[in-house]
């Protein structure tokens, strides 16, 4: 809709006209929903900032003399809102205790949703790392430089001038190449930053960002950037709006008031509320009556009257999943059905899911190149530690949950304590899990320098497996559909998992190809595309009091 329909709209919506209010809802919730999430970085209180900059603006609307700012006047009232939000909690909590609430990393939803790679995704990530104060304004600048607002609304929204803006924006810029650095040196390989971060959590803060520049400011290895670095400006060039989340809901109520009464000349009279129905990515809105309750594969917004108790949103991962359409047509055959007491001779026998035996593989020649990689459905997996869960001492969980592909980054360190290794489990599996490929260009037990191991050598000792267990490779694969926790189990040898959402894409580069550096094999493909692809061996549907004595076995 061009600046004239939506000043029209606008208009419209003014004098009362409920089918232009809906729109007017539906139109700019997108923007505001992608202002608050980055600000806040997807925590908890976003519904309920983005709740308030909606009921504030539609309460309000009569008030806009000049319908053709009102983008900078609805950009305004959020950024108020935050700052109010921030004021509102004067003795905020620890930054461990705060994030264990947040709904969802908005860094992470903006590296799924819109499939971010490379610098792109680098630039998403780095976001963790920026106080609020920098995040508040790069919510505003990210969409200016995407083109979402100007850099007049820009100022206007953060009250201060033009010329401070600019000031401003340049120092933001710096900032957010420095947490670049971060992001980018922790994906290495730096021996020394990984000594260095043997006692971080993962979670990012002020302290660590300082600890982490300092150290890469004087590092000859995590320094050396071997691609030309993008200005974050240009990365984020056009870049679209983060879609709202399945099951997102804004609920409005004004009081007394209707929606057109509330937006419309003093004395309209009330009218019943209609609703907007907005599904994320494709699905069209759908206009329905006043207090209905609707999934519909995307956010849906619940506009209702004062009389009419408020519905109930559906959240659960089982009512998101049977209301999101297919990324892809699906390889994988529908849910199995109930075997009968007394199967005629004519049914077809069904595979039960999991049944693969487990064995040891031998390891294929180096040269082989692996069977095709079966392309399962994708609709974006989240985690509970964000786009990235460095994972390095025992008990550390990881919680995974949505559809697509998951990769799970083996660093083992004999060096620093040898002995035999307590596999991680996956356990509270809901759905289906599949262990899918295995790459990273290298097997563990590949030779390395003078020794027959990848584990270790008579020098510093060995890691050893337990007895059965499959080969690991330095990067593994897997499928989820529903939600699973991923612990780790470390006793004896010196091991860490960094737990990434993936992507089918980025597994069949990984296995067909390898890096680009040191890949000494290919990839292996475990996936048929079916129930019956190999499952973890170490995974459980129950959650026990020591997950390190999950049996040994694919079979769920």
């Amino acid at each position: 809709m061009d600046t004239r329909e939506w000043r029209d709209t606008i208009a419209a919506a003014q004098a009362g006209d409920r089918q232009a209010l809906d729109e007017l809802v539906a139109g700019w919730l997108p923007l505001v929903y992608n202002i608050v999430g980055r600000a806040l970085n997807g925590h908890a209180d976003v519904d309920d900032v983005v709740q308030e900059t909606m009921l504030r603006a539609v309460g309000n609307l009569g008030s806009l003399r000049d319908p053709d700012s009102f983008r900078s006047w609805l950009v305004a009232i959020a950024m108020r809102q935050i700052r109010d939000r921030a004021r509102r909690r004067t003795a905020p909590a620890p930054l461990a205790e705060t994030a264990a609430g947040d709904a969802a990393d908005f860094a992470e939803l903006t590296v799924l949703r819109l499939q971010l790679e490379g610098q792109r995704r680098e630039v998403a990530e780095a976001v963790r790392w920026l106080d609020d104060e920098d995040r508040q304004l790069l919510s505003l600048w990210w969409l200016e430089v995407a083109g979402e607002l100007t850099r007049r609304e820009l100022a206007a929204a953060a009250g201060i001038s033009r010329q401070h803006a600019a000031v401003r924006v340049q120092r933001l810029k710096e900032r957010v190449e420095t947490a670049r650095g971060i992001v980018r040196a922790l994906d290495g390989a730096c021996p020394d930053l990984r000594e260095l971060t043997g006692r971080w959590d993962g979670r990012p803060d002020s302290v660590w960002r300082k600890r982490l520049a300092r150290h890469i400011r004087g590092c000859g290895y995590c320094g050396d950037t071997r691609e030309t670095v993008v200005p974050a400006e240009r990365l984020l060039v056009g870049i679209a709006l983060v879609p709202l989340p399945v099951g997102f809901t804004l609920s409005l109520a004004l009081g007394g008031k209707t929606a057109a009464a509330a937006a419309g000349a003093a004395g309209a009279a009330s009218v019943g509320w209609s609703a907007k129905v907005m599904a994320a990515l494709t699905q069209p809105a759908v206009a329905v009556t006043a207090g209905a309750t609707i999934v519909a594969g995307g956010a849906y917004v619940v506009v209702q009257t004062p009389e009419a108790p408020p519905p109930r949103a559906v959240s659960s991962p089982t009512a998101a999943s049977t209301a999101r359409p297919p990324a892809v047509p699906s390889t994988s055959p529908s849910a199995t059905p109930s075997p009968s007491l007394s199967p005629s001779p004519t049914q077809r026998k069904v595979e039960l899911y999991g049944t693969v035996v487990d064995a040891v593989d031998a390891a294929p020649d180096p040269d082989a190149r692996p069977a095709a990689l079966p392309r399962r459905p994708e609709a974006g997996i989240t985690s509970s530690w964000g786009a990235k869960a460095v994972m390095q001492h025992r008990g550390e969980t990881v919680t995974l949950s949505g559809q697509g592909y998951v990769l799970v980054r083996w660093q083992i360190a004999p060096q620093d304590r040898s002995g035999s290794l307590a596999m991680p489990t996956w356990t509270a599996l809901k759905g289906k899990l599949f262990h899918v490929a295995s790459a990273g260009g290298r097997r563990m037990d590949d030779p390395t320098g003078p020794d027959t191991t990848g584990m270790g050598g008579p020098d510093t000792g060995y890691t050893v497996l337990p007895a059965g267990t499959q080969q690991m490779w330095q990067n593994e694969y897997f499928y989820l559909d529903g939600s699973v926790d991923l612990t780790v189990n470390e006793r004896g040898a010196s091991y860490g998992l960094t737990v990434f959402p993936s992507s089918w894409k980025a597994a069949d580069q990984d296995v067909n190809h390898g890096p680009p550096q040191g890949a000494i094999r290919y990839g292996l493909v475990r996936d048929n595309g079916e129930d019956t692809a190999p499952v973890p061996q170490y995974v459980t549907r129950t959650t026990p009091a020591d997950r390190a004595t999950v049996a040994q076995r694919s079979r769920v």
